[in-house]
């Protein structure tokens, strides 16, 4: 039975909504979402909450979170990349316990619509591929990069991609955006790789509905995604009824 390490990263501070990930969300705090996702998921053996914030922390706990470090200052900063914390938290982990983790789950608590048969099929679908070091959930953008522009040093508009060789809709390649709901790596690569994911290692994708997609940054973007979840049009399986 492989070892499956859920780690939620919380930071205390944000530029964009403070407080985002304490803030309640659907009737619960933000993180809550991601804890109680995690708590459904069986495939999980264990599931952390990497924060630099006693009051984050106390959140956390209060609903069935396991903090049981809290993140150093010099990764808590607006910069810091998201991959050196999941680094700190596996290895930390892996300290205390003495034993290896086979993958490792990034629950990012800006992305709570993600659902516990997602990440089992996500995981299902990764140790099926001992070739690829982790999968990736996307959506399929409303808007194809070939009509996005982007602003020369003159003033004037210019193709992102070269949209010239495209002359109809049906010749345009299928894209899909990253979406921030789910990612998962084989522990190894985790250990091994220290400066980030992209561009290496081989990873598969997991297409979820656009309409769940989402990273929220934003006063708008959490009320935006807070109203389809009310209203029942995004369901999250652990709020038994319709939040008020």
């Amino acid at each position: 039975m492989s070892r499956v390490l859920a780690v939620v990263p919380a930071r205390g501070g944000s530029s964009g909504l403070p407080g985002k990930n304490i803030r309640p969300f659907a009737g619960l705090p933000l993180i809550a979402h991601s804890l109680r996702c995690a708590a459904l998921t069986t495939e999980i053996t264990r599931t952390v909450v990497s924060t630099d914030s006693e009051e984050v922390a106390a959140v956390a706990r209060a609903h069935g979170g396991d903090v049981p470090f809290l993140r150093p200052a010099e990764l808590a900063r607006p910069d810091t990349p998201m991959w050196p914390v999941l680094r700190h938290a596996l290895a930390e982990v892996e300290k205390t316990e003495g034993a290896p983790y086979d993958f490792l789950v990034l629950l990012d608590p800006t992305s709570p619509t993600r659902t516990p048969d997602e990440i089992a099929e996500a995981l299902r679908r990764l140790r099926a591929r001992p070739d690829a070091a982790g999968i990736i959930s996307v959506s399929v953008p409303p808007y194809s990069p070939v009509w996005h522009t982007v602003v020369d040093k003159d003033g004037f508009m210019a193709d992102f991609v070269d949209g010239g060789r495209y002359h109809r809709r049906q010749d345009v390649p299928e894209v899909f955006v990253i979406n921030g709901l789910i990612d998962i790596w084989r522990a190894d690569f985790v250990r091994t790789s220290a400066s980030g994911w992209r561009g290496r290692g081989r990873h598969l994708m997991l297409e979820t509905p656009a309409a769940r997609a989402c990273s929220i940054d934003t006063l708008e973007e959490f009320a935006a995604m807070e109203a389809l979840v009310k209203a029942s049009l995004v369901p999250l399986p652990w709020l038994k009824e319709t939040p008020r």
